[in-house]
């Protein structure tokens, strides 16, 4: 397998404030917590209803990162800006995309908490590829917001986990 070469460009660094605030799109997932993107990463939403492993956006075929069971079916397709145009990511998912504002004082960090760490082999809710180790380690940070839990996953992780640049 080619060695995975980290770029000075982290797409995560776009987390970026304005007068202290974090402008962020929460995005649903099924049996985790909504993720949280940093909205300035959003290049696409669009409507979809199959779930597909490959979107075609822009004539590029992005790889696609599943937030809800394959039984469930999507409605959007989130494509996200990557390191390189080669690692933008699509994320499928059901439900409504919500902007969020806050405070970076009212961002707490957090543990994932126990219930939410499945023991299975696999986890349902994601691409059959990817195993549960992996997956965790997609957690980039779990945060509170207002009492309620987000996840802040890993884009670059995810990006390299699936994109082959080799095919």
């Amino acid at each position: 397998m080619k060695q995975i070469l980290k770029h000075s460009f982290e797409a995560v660094s776009l987390l970026t404030t304005n007068n202290g605030m974090l402008d962020v799109t929460v995005v649903p997932a099924v049996n985790q917590p909504d993720w949280i993107i940093p909205s300035s990463l959003i290049l696409s939403v669009e409507e979809c209803s199959e779930h597909t492993d490959s979107y075609e956006w822009q004539q590029q075929a992005v790889a696609v990162f599943h937030l809800l069971p394959r039984h469930q079916k999507p409605e959007k397709m989130i494509v996200l800006e990557g390191n390189t145009s080669a690692h933008r990511i699509a994320l499928q998912t059901a439900g409504e995309l919500r902007q969020l504002q806050a405070r970076i004082s009212d961002v707490k960090d957090i543990d994932l908490p126990e219930y939410l760490i499945k023991t299975d082999d696999k986890i349902d809710d994601v691409d059959e590829r990817v195993q549960e180790d992996d997956v965790l380690s997609y957690l980039f940070q779990t945060v509170m917001i207002d009492n309620t839990l987000y996840l802040v996953a890993d884009l670059d992780k995810i990006a390299h986990q699936l994109v082959d640049l080799d095919r």
